[in-house]
């Protein structure tokens, strides 16, 4: 008997209550996957320590509560109150999202070029359910877990994105998600789509953050499907309230000579769980998936990372960081898989992480699995301390301890924002970094 079976009819009870209001309600397809997710929730349950994915992130934490989905939209708000979201000049086609809802009076699309188009989920369900019918849910179809399922089952909304063959965007768009969390706990259920075509190229931000202090789980799933040579730069920004819980899915299809990177910071929620897959379904594609964790209290962050190399002369390089304090804990499990026709492929995945206090502690199980025989792979893994000799250099040359300490850290959580390439990601990653670390400048470091 699962652990969490209360959970499984606590939600069964919440579907039968909501599924005719939920977007799209009435679409036969529709209907059916999400009664499908429900049915595979209720075989399977939230995940359980039990299980080789789980078995250092307990969700008895999430189980615990009662979320309720969230249906009520909230108003009231002024663009002031997306706050870091707007990361000061910020230049970008931006969706706004409250509370799991597509709030059109703080989101500024403006003029798009020829060629691509951004709707809201929920909109795209009422407008032009065609074209979503054979795209949503086929990468993720709420199999993976739990959680899966129940974003399946529950969505509300979310953004889809679609590049033409050639369409190349100048800006990025922005993609804002607001908590507002009051009252009972509440769960939002928020699904995007990506769809670049032939030869496209785009940049396309996540930022999640949260306003207010109750208990609350956002539950993300994001599909992108990458034609052939197309160029896509995804980031991911988690910045949300110690209180909150977060869980995602980040699952990617790529064509021949298509292009992903992924950027990915988290430093809020109390647990974060992110999972982040790559399949590279044809010759010549690439993707590189580079992120940041900084925790402290006794925050709890997980990191999975799957490369899924199918054809030929593919690419992939992970470069991941974690800088853990106080009683926090981390988890990072990348698994490469190389499958017997994907000769010639090049493969790279490194994990590093700094512990700066004695209570802190990580979990890190860097994969490889190899059927091919003419590759190049290789991976790593690293757990450590500040190096007091290096303390010790920069306190003799009249650095307090403090800021030499500060100085050391910001040094190595920066090779991964470096990485980042738009600048005002890199200067919000950077203030975050300062904050955490109160003795240094960043404007004098790196």
């Amino acid at each position: 008997m699962s652990a969490v079976m209360p959970m499984e009819n606590h939600y069964a009870d919440s579907f039968s209550a909501v599924r005719e209001s939920l977007p799209g309600a009435g679409l036969p397809w529709l209907d059916d996957l999400r009664a499908a997710a429900m049915d595979r929730y209720a075989t399977i349950g939230l995940p359980t320590t039990r299980q080789e994915d789980w078995k250092y992130t307990n969700v008895r934490a999430i189980a615990k509560h009662s979320f309720q989905p969230s249906l009520a939209f909230c108003t009231g708000l002024m663009e002031d109150d997306l706050g870091d979201a707007l990361m000061g000049d910020l230049e970008a086609h931006r969706l706004t999202f409250l509370n799991g809802r597509y709030s059109p009076q703080l989101s500024r699309p403006g003029k798009l070029p020829e060629g691509v188009e951004i709707y809201s989920i929920s909109s795209a369900l009422q407008d032009m359910p065609e074209v979503l019918e054979p795209l949503l849910a086929k990468q993720a179809d709420g199999s993976a877990n739990g959680f899966a399922a129940l974003n399946l089952a529950f969505f509300t909304d979310g953004a889809l994105v679609r590049l033409e063959e050639g369409a190349r965007l100048e800006r990025p768009i922005q993609l804002v998600y607001l908590t507002t969390a009051h009252g009972d706990p509440e769960t939002h259920n928020l699904r995007n789509l990506i769809v670049a075509g032939a030869g496209s190229q785009a940049t396309i931000i996540e930022h999640y953050l949260s306003i207010g202090g109750p208990v609350y789980l956002n539950n993300v799933v994001t599909e992108a499907v990458l034609s052939a040579d197309a160029d896509l730069e995804h980031y991911k920004l988690q910045q949300e309230s110690l209180k909150g819980f977060h869980v995602s899915t980040l699952q990617a299809l790529q064509a021949r000579d298509s292009r992903l990177v992924s950027h990915s910071a988290s430093v809020g929620a109390s647990l974060a769980r992110h999972d982040i897959n790559a399949v590279l379904d044809a010759e010549g594609a690439e993707c590189s998936l580079n992120g940041l964790y900084i925790t402290g209290g006794r925050q709890h962050v997980d990191y999975h990372t799957r490369v899924d190399h199918k054809k030929p002369e593919g690419v992939s390089r992970e470069y991941y960081k974690g800088v853990l304090s106080g009683k926090s804990r981390a988890v990072f499990n990348g698994k490469v898989h190389v499958h017997q026709d994907a000769q010639k492929t090049d493969a790279e995945q490194s994990n590093r992480n700094l512990l700066l206090s004695r209570d802190a502690e990580v979990d890190t199980k860097p994969e490889l699995e190899i059927y091919a025989d003419d590759v190049k792979c290789s991976h790593g893994a690293t757990i450590g301390q500040l190096d007091e000799e290096s303390v010790f250099y920069l306190r003799s040359r009249g650095i307090p301890q403090p800021v030499a300490r500060g100085m050391l850290t910001y040094g190595f959580a920066h090779d991964i924002v470096e990485r980042m390439g738009l600048e005002p990601v890199r200067r919000l990653i950077e203030n975050i970094l300062a904050s955490k670390l109160p003795h240094v400048d960043p404007s004098g470091v790196g």
